[in-house]
């Protein structure tokens, strides 16, 4: 397991939790906030991001947590393409759209790194090891 006593400690999740603020704050007003379905799920998405990595931590094993930490990486995806579609619906700025897909984008790296950190260590799954050799999930 990953030396953290807390998910909180975790600073994928620190990062996670600040886009969930941000994503919250743009999504609050203006069209973004009466298009329901379209906000709700930007909203769980980035939720989404915080909650694996809580989860994953919580199943107090490296395959499990690693498991959790590539949804967790998707969910930030989820985050970067909807924001596409936010600002081609004109719910976002383009500098709203910049601020939060640079956030987003971190994120995922954040994840990521994460992941590589817990495989690469001595006491790694062999199994665990191969899901991060595909290259198309950097």
């Amino acid at each position: 397991m990953a030396a953290f006593s807390r998910y909180e400690d975790i600073v994928a999740w620190q990062k996670g939790r600040e886009l969930v603020l941000a994503v919250y704050r743009i999504s609050s007003t203006g069209e973004m906030a009466r298009d329901f379905g379209f906000r709700d799920q930007i909203r769980r998405a980035a939720v989404s991001v915080c909650a694996n990595i809580a989860e994953g931590f919580e199943r107090r094993g490296n395959r499990d947590f690693v498991k959790f930490l590539w949804i967790s990486k998707g969910s930030a995806a989820e985050v970067s393409s909807l924001l596409h579609h936010a600002s081609d619906l004109g719910y976002i700025t383009a500098e709203e759209f910049d601020e939060l897909y640079s956030a987003a984008k971190l994120v995922s790296a954040t994840v990521y790194n994460l992941i590589k950190s817990i495989v690469d260590s001595e006491h790694s799954i062999d199994y665990v090891k191969q899901e991060c050799k595909h290259p198309h999930r950097t």
